[in-house]
């Protein structure tokens, strides 16, 4: 299998009306450029709306799904969805924990496992009630869903009253997705009161020792009425900045008007187990399908009497907006935005240099932005000084001089994370990075009128730093580089192309990392609209010429088409 194709599994149920269950997940995971393998583990009568029987295949055709796919197609990420009843759940449990959770990626991760604790159809019929299973002489039987009374339904699922228990997956699961709804169910209770969901959220999430998304799409009336909500609720994550760990998040964007939504929850789930086997991390593959399933329903029709199934799309491109991220113990409108000065003129090429000698040069050589990166510290985080790095007294007085060279010039010069130097001597702009937000004095320095560059690393920490306005966003790190010590994996070109066609902001876009003369055509073509050079500049015999090589490199290379 090719290394661009991703194998990526979802366990589910059929859904012989064609909208939900294996035949949305298979869908989905196509649409997203993934070859999709399917265990199924029961077949439904439905369609667009009723479910009118359920019936779970045997125990031994379920196992010899997940050995004949493992020993010839091994996952990158794992989806699933209906499971028919108890002894289901024990057998796909412990076959995961025995055979994948010793996996790992390639960059020496375990393979993500994504759990949508199906339980109720579109339609509102129940999936995962009480279903008999194979009885002494091996016989199994299906139960008509259509006639049950929609209490006696919810006292079946809840664990407290005899359902299903997903205890078993604990230490398997990377991710649970429920909706609202399933939620209540999963606790046993029905949650009544938007205050008390992240304390239930936490919980839930430690006693199945994973990530957990609540999708709000289901309940407006309890959380918002014209915004689809969501709640996140994560643990340690790899390749993520620690300011985004261990918290809740709540994500926000505009409600799709439309009937059409059959099979959402498993469009998402699925969507997101293609995102992490694409590369993303579990932030951004959560956006990114937050976006898909909106732009699903945006385009979906109906072909039956009821709901019709989600469009599907491709990678989300073309969003008007991008979800709102709020810490969960923060009400929505606790996040007010600012107003950041926008830039005079184009960025073009962005060199980021350590020196004043090469600040000067590269002013002198036409650049009209640029930026001084001096560290005093490993990344500004450790306690020894890097050899070489100035005093507080000798860094005042070179950032002094760095805005003076900048007015000189007639160029906006940007200092990197010295925001109160900056601030007290009138610099044009700042650029922080996405810890640097959390001590920095917004505030301040937006009513002092100085632009603000902020980096970002993947869908995730571009919407956060959209919030704020700022006068331009860094995307990065591209491709590996020696210059600063990342927590997260480089984007690629093929990334970063995805992140600069789903959305435009009102700012520029800058790409940052690892990029030289001979990556500048590529990184042009993916339609972002200036770059930042470092080692191409500042190692370079002649900064100034090296600047005007790349900038005529720029200038000259075919953007996106």
């Amino acid at each position: 299998m090719s290394a661009d194709k991703p194998i990526v599994w979802t366990i589910a149920g059929s859904d012989s009306g064609g909208g939900a269950g294996i035949q949305a997940d298979l869908a989905t995971m196509t649409d997203l450029g993934c070859h999709a393998c399917s265990v199924i583990a029961s077949v439904t009568a439905q369609n667009s709306v009723a479910v009118n029987g359920v019936e779970p295949v045997s125990e031994s055709i379920l196992l010899a799904q997940l050995d004949t796919l493992l020993a010839d197609l091994p996952p990158r990420a794992i989806k699933i969805g209906l499971l028919a009843n108890q002894r289901q759940i024990h057998l796909v449990a412990d076959w995961l924990l025995n055979h994948i959770k010793p996996l790992r990626t390639k960059e020496g991760q375990p393979i993500p496992v994504i759990l949508d604790p199906v339980m109720v159809a579109s339609c509102g019929d129940a999936l995962a009630a009480q279903v008999k299973t194979q009885g002494e002489e091996g016989e199994s039987s299906t139960q008509p869903m259509q006639s049950q009374s929609k209490q006696g339904l919810q006292m079946q699922v809840q664990p407290k009253q005899g359902g299903l228990d997903f205890t078993p997956f604990r230490g398997v699961l990377s991710l649970i997705t429920p909706n609202l709804s399933e939620f209540g169910r999963l606790l046993g209770e029905e949650t009544t009161s938007r205050d008390e969901i992240l304390p239930q959220a936490k919980m839930l999430s430690n006693q199945l020792a994973c990530h957990l998304l609540i999708t709000g799409g289901d309940k407006g009336a309890l959380w918002q009425n014209e915004w689809a909500e969501d709640l996140f609720v994560c643990n340690e994550v790899a390749h993520t900045s620690t300011i985004h760990q261990h918290r809740g998040f709540r994500l926000s964007s505009e409600r799709v008007d439309n009937p059409n939504h059959h099979g959402s929850g498993c469009t998402l789930s699925s969507a997101i187990a293609c995102f992490l086997a694409q590369g993303l991390v579990l932030h951004d593959a959560i956006l990114m399908a937050k976006a898909y399933v909106s732009q699903g329903i945006r385009f979906a029709s109906a072909v039956g009497a009821g709901a019709g199934p989600l469009a599907h799309c491709g990678w989300p491109a073309g969003l008007t907006s991008l979800p709102l991220i709020v810490d969960a113990q923060m009400h929505a409108n606790a996040a007010q935005p600012f107003n950041f000065p926008k830039l005079q003129r184009p960025i073009g090429v962005y060199p980021v240099v350590d020196r004043l000698e090469t600040l000067e040069q590269v002013l002198a050589a036409g650049a009209s932005t640029a930026q001084l990166r001096i560290k005093l510290a490993d990344d500004g985080r450790a306690d020894i000084k890097p050899v070489g790095a100035p005093d507080e007294s000798a860094l005042e007085a070179l950032i002094k001089e760095a805005i003076a060279l900048g007015r000189a010039y007639d160029a906006q010069v940007f200092i990197n994370d010295h925001w109160q130097l900056a601030l007290k001597h009138g610099a044009f702009g700042i650029h922080l990075g996405q810890e640097d937000l959390c001590s920095a004095d917004l505030e301040a320095i937006a009513k002092a009128g100085i632009a603000l560059g902020i980096s970002s690393h993947g869908v995730f920490e571009m919407a956060l730093a959209s919030q704020l306005n700022p006068s331009y966003l860094a995307l990065g790190h591209i491709f590996p580089t020696p210059t600063k010590s990342m927590p997260s994996n480089p984007q690629g070109l093929k990334h970063l192309a995805h992140m600069v066609a789903l959305w435009t902001p009102n700012c520029p876009r800058v790409a940052i990392g690892g990029i030289d003369a001979s990556r500048l055509g590529q990184v042009k073509q993916t339609g972002v609209e200036a770059v930042a050079v470092v080692r191409a500049v500042t190692q370079a015999e002649s900064p100034g010429e090296a600047y005007r090589r790349l900038a005529s490199m720029w200038e000259m290379a075919h953007g996106a088409r």
